[in-house]
């Protein structure tokens, strides 16, 4: 089955999206919940500022679907969970799939379901279980006509910069990003590299997958602005943002600065009096 109809309702018509990512808490890291305390809030909040979609978990995509009205955001649904995000790592590593995630999102309404690539210094393993859930998600996603957003996330060490920070190295990013064409992929949500400017090689690698570029760690509202306009420029189809919109004073307003930005072009100074209410 064609994966194009669901697929067409994440990206705007202009093939471009941006994905709010409220998934965080899944993690099971305290740092991860600032700014989404209340959930109910937070999505009520992102979904009145009208980005692409939101991606949630399966416990709390209902705030997201409850929303009456056809004018609402898409839903991207979170298949997985993993213990790596803190400053050390536990243990015992694991990336969990939940059973039955294309059914699962069918039944959420969800328009595409997002699972990791993970490729963590010396974690083999880990990076094993990952191309296994991606081999068990890709047929069934077929099946039932389901996009499949593959999530590959080159990771530093996590004693240097805790557990969720981009390694930024462009060689390691296109790698992963081709891996996750080849298992695959209908869409790519992938890091961003140390120099903007050379993001293009990466949408080169992807191979015509839409691309969608994910923040990482929180930035300054400047940063932020000037780097989503930088890999839109490169060919970047969008972003899939979490805590540099969550965790802001004011998520409505970057919401709608990162909108100006992905689909209608807009210079950082122009998004920048979006934001402050200009």
């Amino acid at each position: 089955m064609s994966v194009q109809p669901r697929l067409k309702r994440l990206l705007g018509p202009d093939g471009k999206c941006f994905d709010v990512a409220i998934d965080h808490g899944i993690f099971g890291e305290p740092g991860f919940l600032a700014g989404i305390e209340n959930m109910k809030t937070a999505v009520e909040t992102i979904v009145a500022a009208n980005p692409d979609a939101v991606q949630l978990s399966r416990g709390q995509a209902h705030l997201l679907q409850e929303i009456p009205g056809k004018q609402k955001p898409a839903l991207v649904l979170r298949t997985d969970t993993t213990n790596v995000y803190g400053r050390t790592l536990p243990r015992y590593l694991f990336s969990h799939l939940m059973e039955n995630a294309v059914e699962q999102a069918l039944v959420l309404d969800a328009v595409a379901v997002v699972v990791n690539l993970l490729l963590l210094p010396e974690q083999p393993e880990l990076y094993h279980q990952s191309i296994a859930h991606i081999s068990k998600l890709k047929p069934v996603c077929e099946r039932y006509g389901m996009p499949l957003m593959i999530e590959p996330l080159v990771m530093q060490p996590n004693d240097r910069a805790g557990g969720y920070m981009v390694d930024g190295n462009l060689e390691k990013i296109i790698t992963l990003v081709r891996q996750a064409v080849e298992l695959g992929a209908d869409i790519i949500k992938a890091d961003p590299c140390d120099d903007a400017q050379e993001y293009h090689k990466v949408i080169e690698t992807a191979s015509g997958i839409p691309v969608l570029v994910r923040g990482g760690g929180r930035v300054s509202d400047e940063e932020v602005l000037e780097r989503t306009l930088a890999l839109m420029k490169q060919g970047a189809a969008g972003i899939v943002y979490g805590r540099n919109v969550i965790q802001h004073a004011r998520p409505d307003r970057m919401t709608q600065a990162l909108m100006a930005i992905v689909h209608e072009d807009a210079d950082v100074a122009t998004a920048a009096a979006i934001l402050r209410g200009s």
